[in-house]
């Protein structure tokens, strides 16, 4: 574990900077609108989503179940072999040879061998060396309304949730900086009470200050961190306190039909905005999806919060679990090498969530996953998939996908080869409107702009995708 001095120079650390600077909004103007315009068109849309075959609605998909099978998965990898219950022999006496004195006149006689399983237990992930009465047996905070925090500096309010390394909750200030008003929000985020979740809170807090040493004016709309401390074991990260998360927005005005489109494109500048700084400061998201993505009271403004899983862009472990499943990138699943494209795929994959209120890959697994990105996009190139680690799990030597299918009979999985030249469904055909609903020119023309945007976001060859810099200079975000 990380020494306490160097603990106390990150919550040090942590403490420098302005409070409470807010980032500029772009210019959305006054008519700035979430919903789509028209009831009749509206109703439409929804015909046409319910005639679109097998789609998610973005608003009813509740991330948490996916994403504790797949963070166990992550954390808690499959036992090696060797590590498996073991099968060994030993030799057994027979009982009467046991008794009888003169049973070693008897050595020829063949003794009986017995198999037994010899259970092997793996060691545990995570080592909960640290936890308090106040934790779960996970590591979780209790968190308990009207407590108060850090020797009575903030007064927890309201639970946010939890995610699978720590909870959230609001807070008010009670005791407040010099020229800071008594009674402001903050968010708190309570790290589990776990020595390798406590590092990667630390890893989540270098990362934020970089971030924000990097945009002192707080324009880049990535979170703000304010400071940090402990209670309890429990590592504490104050933020700026936001609104909703954008799966919230689509729940509440974009059910089934998505938003505006000219919604989508202020928040695809902005997103463009925070992967640029990423970039340039040379770190990966790796967790982007609409539930860590927060907007503030008018909804005009987002930020792109949740660091725990970021890393610095040379840090590449292959993983085939990183990033929620929806939003990961092909590469992560098959195991090639990956740097800060895997961003711009999980941006493409939310964009189009916020247009259509519909999840563009609800794979069930990774092999499911991929199949759907080739029924879209086209195979896999060779180069590509030769590159991967994981590539002869999910193709054969000329190239067929082995797609794991389920039985409708027996309900076992079944494995069917695939072979596909060319894409079967078409990103355009699910954009576009259908014929009966009217649309004005400029918008017409700027929808198109929103497909080619994401054509180049969901490139298969991460070498070939969009970067932040040519997207804010697209037509669609350009105008």
């Amino acid at each position: 574990m990380y020494s306490r001095s160097f603990r106390i120079h990150i919550l040090n650390f942590s403490r420098l900077g302005k409070h409470g600077s807010l980032s500029p909004s772009p210019s959305l103007g006054q008519d700035f609108a979430l919903a789509k315009e028209d009831d009749e068109n509206s109703s439409e849309l929804k015909k046409q989503a319910a005639n679109a075959g097998e789609q998610i609605s973005a608003a009813d998909y509740d991330p948490s179940l996916d994403r504790r099978e797949d963070e166990e998965k992550r954390v808690y990898p499959p036992v090696k072999p060797e590590e498996q219950d073991q099968v060994i022999e030993i030799e057994e006496e027979d009982e009467d040879d046991v008794d009888d004195m003169f049973a070693v006149a008897t050595a020829d006689k063949p003794k009986k061998i017995r198999k037994i399983k010899k259970a092997v237990t793996a060691a545990p992930a995570f080592i909960a060396s640290n936890l308090d009465s106040a934790a779960d047996p996970e590591g979780y905070y209790t968190v308990i309304l009207g407590e108060q925090l850090d020797g009575g500096r903030y007064q927890v309010f309201s639970s946010l949730g939890k995610g699978m390394f720590a909870n959230v909750v609001r807070a008010r200030v009670l005791v407040p900086e010099p020229n800071e008003p008594v009674g402001r929000e903050v968010a708190i985020k309570i790290v589990r009470c776990q020595e390798s979740m406590y590092k990667a809170g630390l890893k989540e807090v270098l990362m934020l200050n970089k971030l924000k040493q990097a945009d002192p004016e707080d324009k880049k709309h990535i979170v703000r961190i304010e400071r940090t401390f402990e209670h309890r074991g429990h590592l504490c990260i104050v933020f700026e306190s936001l609104s909703m998360n954008l799966r919230d927005v689509v729940k509440r005005f974009g059910k089934d039909v998505g938003l505006n489109i000219r919604a989508v494109r202020a928040y695809a500048h902005q997103l463009f905005l925070a992967l640029n700084l990423l970039k340039k400061v040379g770190v990966m998201h790796a967790d982007i999806k609409p539930d860590n993505i927060l907007v503030n009271e008018a909804k005009s403004l987002l930020k792109l919060c949740d660091l725990g899983s970021a890393s610095d862009a040379s840090e590449n472990d292959i993983t085939p679990y990183l990033v929620s499943r929806f939003y990961r990138a092909p590469e992560i699943i098959m195991g090639v090498p990956y740097d800060p494209a895997i961003d711009i795929w999980s941006i493409g994959c939310t964009l189009y969530e916020l247009y259509t209120g519909k999840i563009l890959f609800p794979g069930r697994s990774n092999n499911q996953m991929l199949l759907l990105m080739m029924e879209l996009k086209g195979r896999f190139n060779s180069k590509m998939i030769k590159r991967a680690k994981f590539g002869d799990d999910y193709f054969d030597e000329m190239g067929g996908f082995n797609s794991v299918e389920k039985d409708r009979v027996l309900g076992t999985d079944v494995v069917k080869k695939v072979h596909l030249s060319k894409p079967v469904r078409d990103l355009r055909a699910r954009l576009m409107p259908p014929a009966s609903v009217k649309m004005k020119d400029d918008e017409s023309k700027l929808l198109i702009a929103f497909i080619d945007l994401l054509d180049k976001c969901l490139a298969l060859d991460p070498a070939r995708r969009i970067t932040p810099r040519e997207a804010l200079v697209h037509p669609f975000i350009r105008g």
